[in-house]
């Protein structure tokens, strides 16, 4: 069995503070959702996760990118990076940190979701063969994507992994799983291209990109709902998830 052995205190080191764990939900319609997914070399994938996950195989990486038109904090946009993994028997995503626009929006996505966020800018644009992400923090480029040939998918045939996001709460480091709800009104399928990614300022170098595996772009209503677990990051899920009306 493969597990996590991530040094838990350099990870909470950077990881958001959260005072409370009953942050009331939020809504965001008419989302553009971009999800990009890449194997990634494998030599470093226990290391990259705490020893509450299980590293998959092969090792993934996933981007996921929203552009958000209105919200509870106005316009904004984030993009995640995001390494694939398993909570006990279920399938997650662990974040290595999210690049967000919008500062009320990031203030929010931290301290009531566990979210590590940096500001920077995102750009998101369509054109009619191909969609490209580009993402700029501190004046570096940090990630650059282009998705080709797109085809339209039945919104059934999507999935979309919930977070396990490291952050520091009144019970100490806990991985707070965060389930966004989406209902889809369209998506495509395309062939992915990561054209630039500096792994070092989302916050771990060891990323590296190999293989595209596959990516999608959707119209999207979503919801961030209110957190139900949280896990202990130095146990496997099976002994250390605590449900969180337990955990207030």
């Amino acid at each position: 069995m493969l597990i996590g052995s991530a040094n838990i205190e350099a990870l909470a080191a950077r990881a958001p503070v959260m005072e409370r764990l009953d942050g009331e939900p939020a809504t965001c319609e008419g989302a553009d959702v971009l999800q990009v997914t890449y194997e990634i070399a494998s030599p470093d994938r226990e290391a990259m996760l705490p020893a509450g996950l299980h590293p998959t195989n092969p090792p993934i990486v996933t981007w996921l990118v929203y552009r958000c038109p209105a919200s509870p904090w106005g316009r904004f946009a984030m993009a995640q990076t995001r390494i694939e993994c398993r909570s006990g028997l279920r399938l997650r995503a662990f974040l290595v940190s999210a690049v967000v626009d919008n500062a009320a929006a990031a203030q929010a996505l931290a301290s009531r979701w566990g979210f590590t966020t940096q500001p920077g800018q995102i750009e998101l644009h369509r054109y009619y063969d191909s969609v490209r992400a580009a993402v700029v923090a501190n004046g570096r480029l940090l990630l650059d994507v282009v998705v080709s040939d797109p085809d339209p998918l039945s919104p059934d045939d999507v999935q979309y992994v919930a977070n396990m996001n490291l952050a520091r709460t009144p019970r100490g480091p806990r991985l707070v799983q965060v389930e966004p709800r989406y209902h889809i009104h369209r998506v495509e399928r395309g062939r992915p291209r990561v054209a630039a990614f500096d792994s070092t300022p989302w916050g771990d170098s060891r990323i590296q990109p190999v293989y595209p595996v596959s990516a999608s772009l959707a119209v999207a209503d979503f919801t961030i709902p209110r957190i139900r677990f949280v896990c202990r990051p130095d146990v496997l899920a099976f002994e250390g998830t605590e449900a969180v009306e337990d955990a207030r």
